[in-house]
């Protein structure tokens, strides 16, 4: 297999189609943020509700880049947000319960996703069981686990010195006091960098994208699909693992019954970003983007008093519109 067959649909990642849809994705962005401004002005831009769209952009921007490598695949992964939940009471159980150190915690958690993200890669590799079954099948199974490990009780991190500081502290704010950035939004930025460069220059990106563009192609050529699709999806697991964590560091506490729900907005940011379901497509920075999207928006609907039930309608349709571009888009191609 040469080199440019290694990279099927590389002309298609920096067409100008895709520019127009994450130049259209920063577009709606920046048009959101001056709608509520100058509805709420006195709640929208303040200083701590920054701070909370930033936060809360952590979680959702690391699970839809999880979510971006299994979409690129043309996969589907709907456990994401239970398994980011899963993770974060397995770090729970691992430093409150057993008494491990932070760090071996941390990588416990972290170790976890990968591996339950590793089983969903058998399942769909090895027992031929559709992604969107098998990953539905896992969503319900983490869940009864979930509240299973905790008696459906919450574990709670105030005697774990320093985990709160994993999201909620900030390095940069203690270098430079006037620019208070959490660290869980950091870790964000550092993940989409070494996610973009993994997605872009390395053989696993490679693969992703070659598997979405014609995965039969891509078999012929005498690729072990299998192995690299249980690659890709335990390596979107080690990155749930890591949003666990940042939402369990923000909450203080591991919540069993959380989690159900997140899904929805990482798949419906990866998609505003340009990432087609079709797969071969998509970008982490157009995700991080679409990301920011789903937050400001949840943000800005909460602070002009719209009922959840209008927002997860919302949600809903603003995924409808982002599939319906993406048909377009592809029609024309």
């Amino acid at each position: 297999m040469s080199q440019d067959e290694h990279k099927p649909g590389l002309w298609s990642r920096f067409s100008s189609g895709q520019a127009k849809q994450k130049l259209l994705a920063f577009a709606s962005l920046i048009a959101l943020i001056l709608i509520f401004t100058a509805l709420k002005p006195e709640a929208f831009m303040t200083q701590d509700n920054i701070i909370g769209i930033l936060q809360s952009t952590t979680v959702i921007g690391v699970l839809a880049i999880a979510s971006t490598f299994i979409i690129i695949t043309s996969g589907i992964d709907l456990s994401v947000g239970v398994l980011m939940t899963f993770c974060a009471v397995m770090g729970g159980v691992f430093l409150v319960n057993l008494g491990w150190p932070l760090p071996l915690g941390v990588l416990g958690a972290i170790v976890v996703g990968a591996l339950t993200g590793c089983v969903s890669g058998l399942a769909i590799t090895k027992l031929k069981v559709p992604p969107f079954i098998a990953t539905l099948g896992m969503m319900m199974l983490l869940k009864g686990m979930s509240l299973l490990i905790t008696n459906a009780r919450p574990i709670y991190f105030n005697d774990i010195e320093g985990f709160d500081q994993i999201a909620l502290g900030s390095v940069i704010g203690d270098i430079f006091p006037a620019l208070i950035i959490p660290n869980g939004v950091l870790i964000m930025f550092v993940m989409a960098v070494v996610c973009a460069v993994i997605l872009n220059r390395t053989a696993l990106g490679r693969y992703t994208f070659a598997l979405g563009s014609n995965e039969e192609a891509v078999r012929l050529s005498g690729v072990d699909v299998n192995r690299w699709k249980v690659i890709i999806y335990t390596f979107s697991g080690g990155i749930c693992g890591v949003a666990g964590l940042l939402i369990a560091s923000r909450l203080n506490s591991a919540q069993p019954a959380l989690g159900q729900g997140y899904e929805l907005d990482a798949i419906a940011a990866v998609v505003i970003g340009g990432t087609s379901l079709s797969g071969g497509v998509g970008t982490i920075l157009g995700t991080i983007i679409g990301a920011f999207i789903m937050s400001v928006l949840i943000n800005g609907l909460r602070i002009m008093s719209v009922a959840q039930e209008w927002q997860m309608v919302l949600t809903g349709l603003i995924i409808i519109l982002a599939v319906y571009t993406d048909n377009l888009r592809r029609d024309k191609k």
